[in-house]
């Protein structure tokens, strides 16, 4: 975990004066608690979070392997790293793979994180996550269970080549209609928020939750369109999502009123476009706990190009995720972000302008993610050295 100065009013006056908050105080080493964690708005109008001094945090890490390969000793690497977070990814599939049947192993291997994030002093986030809606799609145990799945009966046909392009097959553009819509998928999904948010709550790791992986639904029109796709995403942020984001804060609320939680925009915020979300009131006691969790993806590398800086792409970005946080006073937490490989020479230096530019409007971010190989997203060669090009994240 690493720590800027702040907290004092003296040192905030500083602050303002210098438009940042200067580093230097070691790190606290008294009790670690997580539900301690809460925010202040900076003289440059970024909201941070603060540690229980009020010294602003600069929270910093992975997204950790999903689902089932994490080990003591990847956390124990982190914080010995100098990182200070992780975000670590559950399957509705695999907590409740029958209605109403919590899966208590699945539960226990949370705890188990949670106690080894605890032990190095990690920060955690809990992302509820989904790729292509869930298992019913060939998505193993991920995502949500084939028994909240409704595809009315409509085509999926799967390319090999771009698991993304899985989104806007019919089936699952029902799917997707159907969790937002149906009562009965409302409450089974409430239901699993509350249980796992009474499950964890207290955990002196737990920072909150990141409550819908990289939000889809459906698309009215041809998706090759851009047009089309930006109108899409707007209707579901002004209508849909928000909904259920509602549902879900209300739910984890039941049961844990000091976690953080985190909203997602679409992933067309990647291409420049501004979240059309509204603002969220948090029912808890006290100052609202509720964050903001872009992505940070190019596309174009995505698909395996080498990254190319006369795009705009982190500067659109940037642009593009600014005043949704900055007018509703949230931090922000890019929650992934990275290149599948750095290891070529635009790829480097896209790393290296992504972390300039977090350093200038985030709160916090985890990389996607912490593993051991050559390519495929991995932080470390397979001697667990940092990877080519990675030395940016590794700094200071």
């Amino acid at each position: 975990m690493r720590v800027r100065r702040s907290a004092a009013a003296l040192l905030l006056t500083v602050a303002a004066v210098l438009g940042t908050v200067s580093a230097g105080l070691p790190a606290d080493r008294g009790p670690f608690d997580a539900r301690k964690v809460s925010s202040t708005t900076l003289a440059d109008g970024r909201t941070a979070f603060t540690d229980r001094h009020g010294r602003v945090l600069d929270l910093r890490g992975f997204n950790l392997d999903k689902y089932d390969e994490t080990t003591e000793a990847d956390l124990r690497d982190l914080a010995a790293h100098g990182f200070g977070l992780i975000r670590v990814a559950v399957s509705w599939a695999r907590l409740e793979p029958a209605p109403g049947r919590y899966d208590r192993a699945q539960l226990a291997r949370l705890h188990r994180i949670l106690d080894w994030a605890e032990k190095y002093r990690l920060y955690a986030v809990v992302d509820f996550h989904q790729d292509v809606y869930g298992q019913y799609f060939g998505g193993g145990t991920g995502g949500a269970p084939s028994w909240a799945t409704r595809d009315d009966g409509l085509p999926f046909t799967p390319d090999p080549d771009d698991w993304f392009a899985g989104y806007f097959q019919p089936a699952v553009q029902a799917a997707f209609r159907h969790l937002y819509d149906d009562r009965d998928l409302q409450r089974a999904q409430a239901a699993l928020y509350t249980t796992v948010a009474r499950e964890l709550r207290g955990h002196r790791a737990l920072l909150g939750y990141d409550l819908f992986n990289e939000p889809f639904g459906p698309v009215d029109g041809d998706p090759a369109d851009p047009a089309v796709l930006a109108a899409s995403a707007a209707a579901l942020e002004q209508g849909r999502l928000p909904a259920m984001y509602r549902r879900l804060i209300a739910a984890v609320r039941q049961a844990d009123r000091d976690a953080w939680l985190f909203v997602e925009p679409t992933v067309l915020v990647g291409q420049g476009v501004p979240t059309r979300l509204p603002a969220f009131a948090d029912p808890r006691p006290g100052a609202d706990r509720i964050g903001y969790a872009p992505h940070f993806y190019d596309t174009a590398v995505e698909a395996g190009r080498d990254w190319d800086p006369s795009g705009g792409f982190v500067e659109a970005y940037t642009d593009a995720i600014a005043a949704y946080p900055r007018a509703n006073r949230l931090p922000v937490l890019v929650g992934e972000w990275g290149p599948p490989s750095a290891a070529t020479p635009g790829n480097a230096e896209l790393i290296r302008r992504q972390v300039a530019a977090m350093n200038g409007f985030a709160a916090a971010w985890t990389m996607w993610y912490w593993c051991r190989g050559n390519g495929g997203y991995c932080a470390l060669t397979p001697t667990g050295a940092p990877a080519p090009g990675y030395g940016p994240v590794f700094a200071g």
